[in-house]
């Protein structure tokens, strides 16, 4: 394998010419890094760049030199290596975990030695939820068992129940082994939580009726195990209450008995309590490609739990059953650059080691997107978002329709360049602050959130805070959604294929001068907006169906798929129809019209914070920063902006090609206070630009694959 493309470090005062000699200097990432505080975790500064190698067993037999040597090469400044749990690769004492049979007794501890030499973190990687047969048969109640007594078996691996003492008590026990004989920085913990079925082959197994859960959820809730998991059957409802207990109960019990042994090892899952490093993947697992996962997925976690860091993986396999097949480049390229462009560091995570490695494509790409990062890195990490506009998500792993029509609302705002934050429903309480300071909440198919939840709606709206609800969104509240719009559900699912919306008020909808017919599918709701204060877009009906000689007969049903009703400082507007996806599916921009018209006006101001003539597949994430050195780590007043720009013009749909060189992009920026200096990270040059009267402009003459501005104050 030949190694090509290093990318060369350059001196800061030949990158930043216009820039004095201090501000040079303690930009320099070598320089910055020396004076970290001891008191501060070394997470929390945010500068990760992660590769995590999931060792098949076999591979237990790495060569430790030439890992280190790839580490160096791909500018790694983390590790996420196999430790124990489904099997030990290290020599375990215990006698209810499994020892790898390729293990070398000494990998581990040279790994992580070496690592530290380099100063290279070292996080070990640990799955609870598989037990191998040897355990298995010593321990079958250590297994999980669905309502038909099947277990879920990966070749010689079962699946572990989280109730029975395997999870509950001998995995902390797995951890504080190995803390206790190697100096790691951190541990990672695959696959928490429940599982009732086999991802790796796509079967459904039902609730774990293993006798440590049945007995625990007795004592729990006085009821037996639900049999199916349906949400109308009273015992899957405290169902899935005891999981949520369970599951937090068992990481605050992981938690504290890794910060009893050094509250310096970071904590990484994909949970969000009793954890430092929340954990999320970009995967390429169902069409349609959603070419904005990785900026959905750390713009929805960073601004859901702040608190926290948030690394997103890029899973380099194309699915569970190609694990080595390897995605483009292009998609690896536009995933890394989007987790920069939303606050999070770099991470990958690939099969095995890198030498040999079955597909090499993207190795190029992480040596120059690794290496950019550590060039630049007081210019990442430390953002705030300036965004006006809050779309509210359904969950941390949205899935079916309400993914869809979620996904189909981002779609739109993106290629329209609106900048908007996302926030968890489920965070919503814990985020009134910041959610009460948005001009525009937008709720994707949301149907039920808490009391709480709608009471932060409610005190926003009041206050001035436009709302826009699509879809089914608070149907599980029918009192809300009278109150905040108005409304009463006749018929939330209804086949809207065939049917026609009319934008008749020319003055609302100003982008369908041309049209007066627009066509359906999907659900299209049938409300009551008789207490809302104003309806907009007839419902036609569909009409009869036949040759070109027997069309027509489309009449206005008496429904709206509009309805407004203003409140004292703001108004709310719900669509009840399946806007999002039919965008997401189809992208006909028409329906994105639709969207834009009505964000204009009930927040006309939208597009006054960044306007630019910039392609619509051009993703523009602008962001204010503060350097992130250790000078600058108490300091409250902003640094300037950042202006990130991923050309995604490469991609069809379904194949990610190189993208096109997009030349003469304007932009005209709200920006308080005259910016010192406008420089491209990309083309390592400074750009002209005007300042006046609050607003910067200026125009970047070419953008590649990426670039970003800093905008100094």
């Amino acid at each position: 394998m030949k190694y090509t493309g290093c990318l060369a470090l350059l001196m800061m005062f030949f990158l930043f010419p216009c820039l004095s000699q201090s501000q040079a200097f303690k930009s320099t990432p070598a320089a910055a890094a020396n004076a970290w505080p001891d008191s501060l975790p070394w997470w929390q500064r945010n500068n990760l760049r992660v590769m995590q190698t999931n060792l098949p067993a076999y591979e237990a037999q790495l060569n430790v030199d030439s890992l280190i040597e790839d580490l160096q090469r791909f500018s790694v400044n983390t590790l996420i290596i196999n430790g124990g749990g489904i099997m030990a690769f290290y020599p375990t004492e215990l006698d209810f975990q499994y020892i790898n049979p390729y293990m070398q007794d000494n990998m581990l501890a040279d790994v992580i030695e070496k690592c530290h030499a380099l100063d290279i973190r070292v996080i070990t990687r640990f799955d609870f939820s598989r037990i191998h047969k040897s355990i298995f048969e010593q321990h079958p109640d250590w297994a999980y068992v669905s309502p038909n007594g099947d277990r879920i078996i990966n070749d010689d691996v079962y699946m572990a129940a989280i109730n029975a003492p395997y999870v509950q008590q001998k995995a902390i026990e797995i951890v504080e082994e190995v803390i206790d004989r190697y100096a790691i920085d951190g541990i990672f913990i695959n696959m928490p939580g429940y599982h009732t079925g086999n991802v790796y082959e796509g079967k459904h197994f039902g609730v774990d009726h293993n006798p440590h859960d049945q007995q625990r959820f007795k004592t729990f809730s006085g009821m037996d195990l639900p049999q199916e998991e349906d949400p109308a059957e009273p015992a899957f409802a405290k169902y899935q209450e005891f999981k949520e207990f369970t599951i937090n109960d068992w990481i605050k019990r992981m938690h504290d008995a890794v910060k009893a042994k050094n509250p310096q090892i970071a904590i990484c899952t994909y949970m969000d309590d009793y954890v430092d490093i929340i954990r999320h993947e970009t995967q390429t697992n169902s069409l349609p490609y959603w070419l904005y996962m990785a900026s959905d997925n750390v713009n929805n976690t960073i601004h859901s739990h702040p608190d926290h860091i948030v690394s997103n993986a890029s899973i380099q396999q194309l699915s569970f059953r190609s694990r080595y097949n390897a995605i483009e480049p292009e998609e690896t390229v536009i995933r890394l650059y989007e987790n920069l462009a939303n606050g999070s560091g770099l991470d990958m995570s690939l099969m095995g080691d890198f030498r040999e490695y079955e597909d090499e494509r993207n190795f190029d790409a992480w040596e120059e997107l690794y290496g950019f990062h550590k060039k630049y890195e007081p210019y990442f990490g430390r953002y705030t978002s300036p965004a006006e506009i809050c779309v509210i998500s359904p969950g941390y792993w949205p899935e079916g329709e309400e993914a869809q029509e979620y996904r189909g609302i981002q779609l739109m705002l993106k290629e329209a360049h609106l900048q908007f934050d996302i926030i968890e429903a489920s965070q919503m309480e814990a985020r009134a602050d910041r959610i009460g300071q948005y001009k525009l909440i937008i709720l994707p198919q949301i149907e039920e959130i808490s009391e709480g939840a709608i009471a932060v709606l409610r005190q926003a709206c009041t206050e001035g805070t436009a709302i826009i609800a699509t879809n089914q969104s608070l149907t599980g509240n029918e009192e809300a959604l009278h109150e905040l719009f108005g409304a009463k559900v006749v018929n939330k699912e209804h086949d809207g294929n065939g049917f026609y919306l009319h934008p008749a008020n020319k003055q609302l909808f100003k982008r369908f001068d041309s049209q007066e017919l627009l066509f359906w599918k999907f659900n299209l709701g049938l409300y009551d907006f008789t207490d809302a204060d104003t309806s907009f877009l007839p419902i036609f009906t569909p009409g009869r169906p036949g040759p070109p000689e027997k069309i027509g007969g489309h009449e206005p049903s008496g429904y709206y798929a509009v309805g407004m009703k203003a409140h004292e400082q703001g108004m709310a507007a719900l669509m009840p129809i399946n806007l999002g996806r039919l965008y997401y599916i189809h992208g006909y921009e028409q329906h994105k019209n639709i969207l834009l018209d009505l964000i204009d006006e009930l927040f006309p101001d939208a597009d006054q914070l960044l306007q630019t003539n910039a392609h619509p597949r051009v993703e523009v994430v602008l962001q204010q920063y503060k350097e992130n050195i250790p000078s600058r780590l108490n300091q409250q007043e902003q640094d300037g902006m950042m202006l990130h720009l991923v050309n995604l013009t490469g991609f069809s749909g379904n194949t990610y090609f190189e993208p096109l060189p997009v030349r003469e992009l304007e932009f005209r920026i709200r920006c308080e206070n005259k910016p010192s200096n406008l420089y491209s990270m990309k083309q390592e040059k400074t750009v002209p630009f005007r300042w006046a009267n609050g607003y910067l402009s200026f125009v970047l003459d070419e953008l590649e694959a990426y670039d970003g501005l800093i905008i100094t104050q």
